[in-house]
């Protein structure tokens, strides 16, 4: 077993340990003086990985990449019958996760207004973007929630793919998602709501002949890291939804049949995504996984 720091004590108790060993160098740690000095029972409990310490300057940056991977499970306690009569406007909204979230969103109440290419909204056309959220505002007064769902994922190498084609990707996956962000935020700032966005699980480490898809991936989340920072003044949540792979048409259509039950179902990351839309979190990367 590895020992990790903090060891924690009362003040009163480490305080008096210290006193009694001001002549005694034969103790290694804080925890065997309690020992030695019959002061407390010591427990062992458990410790996360994460848990460094900061000694050395290396430590420091160790730190601030564990912070920019760092990810949490979706909030669990979240009741989805809160979601009534809120207004939720979805990019990539009439198929896969985006599709899901709709539909287990209208269940439960809220007013949603779901968009993609099929109804004429392209994202990576900011004021294509503009225009359907000012719609929704002029219907309803207020917007509390967006999310963008849209995405593209092409497989090849990048030698054999044409750079149209890969400037394509990069403008539905990451512009596309800027377009959104950047024009949600004056509604978002009337109802203190919140964005959703969405990574994929290759966001850490970029995957062979998905280059592009990985590393816009990554972009988004570096993306929304930052916004937490700039809009948490103005009352606005984002976090990054983070499937592990799902049963979706995107992922069909670019890998074909997978093995049974070797996918998440979509209705699992719509339940995550519309939990963390109601929680308080923000600037976070939300991992979703199939329970094995």
């Amino acid at each position: 077993m590895r020992g990790q720091t903090p060891q924690c004590f009362k003040l009163s108790v480490i305080k008096q340990a210290h006193k009694l060993s001001e002549n005694d160098s034969n103790f290694t740690d804080d925890c065997g003086l309690i020992v030695k000095y019959g002061l407390g029972k010591v427990f062992v409990v458990e410790g996360d990985m994460e848990n460094i310490k900061i000694t050395y300057p290396s430590d420091i940056y160790m730190a601030d990449r564990l912070f920019q991977v760092r990810s949490t499970l979706f909030p669990q306690e979240q009741n989805l019958s809160d979601l009534k009569d809120k207004v939720i406007a979805i990019f990539g909204g009439t198929s896969g996760i985006g599709e899901a979230i709709s539909e287990m969103a209208k269940e439960y109440g809220a007013k949603v207004y779901a968009s993609s290419t099929r109804t004429g909204v392209d994202i990576t056309n900011y004021k294509n973007v503009e225009q359907f959220l000012e719609g929704i505002n002029r219907e309803t007064g207020k917007i509390d929630y967006v999310i963008n769902s849209a995405g593209v994922l092409r497989i090849g190498k990048l030698l054999d793919r044409e750079i149209e084609d890969i400037k394509n990707d990069i403008n539905i996956n990451y512009i596309g998602s800027i377009n959104v962000a950047k024009a949600s935020i004056p509604y978002l700032q009337k109802t203190k709501g919140c964005m959703l966005m969405f990574a994929s699980s290759s966001y850490t480490r970029g995957r062979a002949l998905y280059s592009t898809y990985s590393s816009t991936k990554a972009g988004i989340v570096n993306l929304v890291q930052a916004l937490s920072e700039e809009l948490i003044s103005d009352g606005i949540r984002i976090n990054t939804i983070n499937p592990e792979r799902t049963a979706t048409p995107m992922r069909f259509k670019a890998f074909g049949k997978e093995p049974e039950g070797s996918l998440l179902e979509v209705d699992k990351v719509a339940e995550a995504s519309l939990k963390t839309l109601l929680s308080d979190l923000t600037g976070q990367v939300i991992d979703v996984r199939r329970q094995v």
